[in-house]
Formats: structure tokens, C-alpha cells, sequence
């Protein structure tokens, strides 16, 4: 089938390559405009990237609804498809291709809806999510199913890991979804309404640990986050990034929240309100990333120290 991929970033880079690599022919990538780093320098999105290498023609609208329509029209595809897009679509668009837009969405559907399914699915503590094919409707991830695909979630992964792997799920189930598409045999399933959840854009207000909750709260909250936006705290009025962290399951009843228990060539733990972390990766401001070890090389803290 000939098909227009809609998508921005390298979750979607993944899906679109898994289409350019099967039968069915890309005719068209859209993506959202380029932006502009604080330096000046204009940035190139992965779903860009992996278009000009290949040679595939390319569309970035300010807003698709009210400058693409015509375009997409004139390119006559057969069917749309969109990944981590960015942008809502309207019904003209909806109705461009005689067999609609299907959409990789990254839950298992009706659960986690929105914008941050994959980050959500960390921060609540799910043990299980999935990719969901589904049919473009005008309403958020509403329309109805076509495939799902589960994995399990790891104790210790960050949504960056998961987002990985998300991805090449997700790109093996489009391909399987145009194929039975293309072939007559796809069906179509309504999701059950009732039982939606919704998440919503990750909040900068968001990113601040307080080390005044639960320590597995916290650490669902920073491997979400990790390696992007990343959660974060405060030493001696510096920001420090936490990228990874473990729970460690000693008790430390009368150390206060988010002081130091434990500091020796290899570990550094921070109690939280119930329980204590393991930190596994950080960076100070100014400074890199580096995992524990690394940087206890070069630094040390004392037993009470506070992070705050």
C-alpha cells in the first residue's frame, strides 16, 4: 500500500523504518517544524533525519489541519500512518486516505490514553504495557483497535529503555496491521469506554524530588523521567539529575528525608519517607553523567548530608 508516515521523534523514527523496509511503499513523511537550539542551531527531528537520508519526500506543517490538507490529497495515499506525531488532526485530514489513519500508540488501550503513555506506565508502577494499533478518530486515542502487543516492564527500566523497546513493537505490529489491512482479513475491535484512563504532558513542575515520599513513588518517578525531561534535587543549592536509582531495602527509621545513610566506595543511598534509594546514575550541575562508581571516584558525602 502506499503510505504517508506521520511522526517526530526517534520512537517514531523506529516505526517509520520498519515500514520503509517491508512491501508497502512510503510516499510522504510529514513532521513537526524544525526548532531552534538556545545556541542558535536549527535541529533536525530523527523522523527528518531518516527522510533525507532516504530520499523520501518531506512536509513539516505549522499546522496540518489548516496548511496539508491539499497536499496529502494530491500524493493519494492509500492509507496514513502516525506515531508520536504532535499534532491534533482534523476530520479533512482523517478522511484523506480511502482507508483512514491508524495510529501506534504506546498502552494497551483503553488504559493510559494521552500524551505520556509510556512515561505514565513507569510512574504508576505497572508491571505490564504494550503497543495498540488503532483507527484514527477525531478524539484523543478513542477510535477502534485493530492489534495489541504486550511486554513486560523491568523493576529498574527507564522509560529511555522502554521507549526502545516500545518502539520495535511497535513497528512490527504496523507492519503486520498494513499487511491485514491490505489483504482484507484486519477487524476492527471498539475499545470499552468505561474502563479509559488518560494521561496527560509531563509538567516541569513534575521533575522535583521530594524526598518526603514513599522511596518507591520515587523511584518509579525517576527512571519515568529518565534520561528526559529527568527528575531532580538539590545539593548545597546545585542542581544534581538522578538517571537511575534502586530500592534499597535496609531501614534508617530516625535519618531524616533525603539525607544521606550510606556513602562508601560504591554506594550512595538517600532515605526517602519510607525506605531509601540506591543512586545508580546522576549528574551535578556543571558536571556529566556518570554511573555511581564513577563518581564516587572524585567525590564522597557524609553520613546526614541533605539533598533537598
Amino acid at each position: 500500500m502506499k503510505v504517508i508516515f506521520l511522526g517526530t521523534p526517534q520512537f517514531a523514527q523506529t516505526i517509520l523504518n520498519d515500514i520503509f523496509n517491508s512491501h508497502h511503499q512510503v510516499i510522504g513523511v510529514v513532521c513537526q517544524p524544525d526548532k531552534v537550539s538556545n545556541r542558535g542551531k536549527t535541529i533536525f527531528c530523527p523522523v527528518k533525519q531518516f527522510a533525507l537520508e532516504k530520499g523520501l519526500p518531506l512536509y513539516q506543517f505549522e499546522k496540518i489541519s489548516r496548511d496539508g490538507v491539499e497536499t496529502l490529497q494530491q500524493l493519494a495515499p492509500d492509507i496514513m500512518v502516525t506515531a508520536a506525531y504532535g499534532q491534533i488532526l482534523s476530520e479533512k485530514v482523517i478522511s484523506v486516505a480511502p482507508f483512514g489513519i491508524i495510529n501506534v500508540h504506546g498502552s494497551l488501550l483503553p488504559k493510559l490514553r494521552g500524551a505520556s503513555p509510556i512515561q505514565s506506565a513507569i510512574m504508576q508502577g505497572l508491571k505490564e504495557t504494550g503497543v495498540t494499533i488503532l483507527k484514527t478518530v477525531y478524539e484523543v486515542d478513542a477510535g477502534d483497535m485493530l492489534l495489541k502487543k504486550s511486554l513486560e516492564i523491568g523493576e529498574n527500566e527507564t522509560s529511555g529503555e522502554l521507549f526502545e523497546r516500545m518502539a520495535t513493537l511497535g513497528g512490527q505490529a504496523i507492519v503486520e496491521a498494513l499487511d491485514q489491512i491490505e489483504n482484507g482479513t484486519a477487524t476492527f475491535v471498539a475499545q470499552n469506554h468505561s474502563e479509559a484512563t488518560f494521561t496527560k504532558k509531563i509538567l516541569a513542575s513534575q521533575e522535583r524530588i521530594d524526598w518526603n515520599c514513599d522511596a518507591h513513588k520515587l523511584h518509579n518517578l525517576i527512571r519515568a523521567l529518565s534520561p528526559n525531561p529527568c527528575a531532580w534535587t538539590t545539593y548545597n543549592g546545585k542542581r544534581v539529575k538522578i538517571y537511575s536509582t534502586a530500592i534499597y531495602n535496609g531501614e534508617f527509621e530516625d535519618a531524616p528525608c533525603g539525607s544521606v545513610v550510606l556513602c562508601d566506595k560504591s554506594n550512595l543511598v538517600i532515605k526517602a519517607k519510607d525506605g531509601a534509594l540506591y543512586i545508580k546514575k546522576l549528574q551535578f550541575e556543571g558536571g556529566k553523567c556518570l554511573d555511581i562508581k564513577a563518581f564516587l571516584c572524585g567525590k564522597r558525602f557524609m553520613q546526614g548530608e541533605m539533598f533537598e
